[in-house]
């Protein structure tokens, strides 16, 4: 069975639509007014393994926080229903990933429970004309959405797009981890509680 889902948005300052297959073959459709999020999006999606599908349109003549947090929710919302009842999952992801001098760690936990430890000090405060306090916003909203947990660790880094690109692939990997199915555990939710 495919786990896959499309959740929508609209409020005065957007209008989001995703859809999201975490079982998919990597393929990326992405337009959100706003490239260097789509290039971040596409990392996601093609370390993941996840077929991602993102339109927005977003007051982008005030700024970009809105649709940049928006985005992060709605595809939070998604992901949550494409997951399920959570059953059979590896449940926890994990991954370290290098960009040239960067490095990246992003630990998780689809746990029920939104959570974000975010430890990142980018070396400037925008790559091109994208403010860098945004990705933070973006995982925010994905977390408490997504209702999982998660940690965010740049370890190394000089240049701020590489930062940012390993921080999102790291994410798509430890994503692609948790979502897999174990077959020891088929049908058996990863906890002790019995549920997440």
């Amino acid at each position: 069975m495919t786990r896959s889902a499309s959740v929508s948005r609209n409020t005065n300052e957007t209008k989001i639509e995703v859809s999201i297959n975490l079982d998919g073959q990597g393929s990326a459709k992405l337009n959100t007014g706003i490239g260097f999020l789509d290039h971040m999006l596409d990392q996601v999606a093609r370390h993941g393994m996840f077929d991602l599908e993102v339109t927005a349109k977003g007051d982008l003549h005030i700024d970009a926080h809105h649709t940049v947090e928006d985005v992060g929710i709605v595809l939070g919302q998604a992901f949550n229903k494409a997951i399920g009842d959570k059953k059979g999952i590896t449940r926890y992801g994990t991954a370290i990933i290098p960009l040239d001098e960067a490095l990246s760690r992003v630990v998780l936990d689809i746990s029920g429970r939104p959570g974000l430890e975010f430890d990142v000090e980018f070396k400037r405060a925008a790559i091109g004309e994208f403010d860098v306090d945004l990705i933070h916003e973006f995982f925010q909203g994905f977390v408490n959405h997504a209702n999982i947990t998660m940690h965010i660790d740049n370890l190394k880094g000089d240049n701020a797009h590489h930062q940012a690109e390993t921080i999102y692939k790291a994410f798509g990997r430890a994503l692609k981890m948790a979502v897999c199915i174990d077959p020891k555990i088929s049908g058996i939710t990863p906890s002790t509680k019995g549920s997440l």
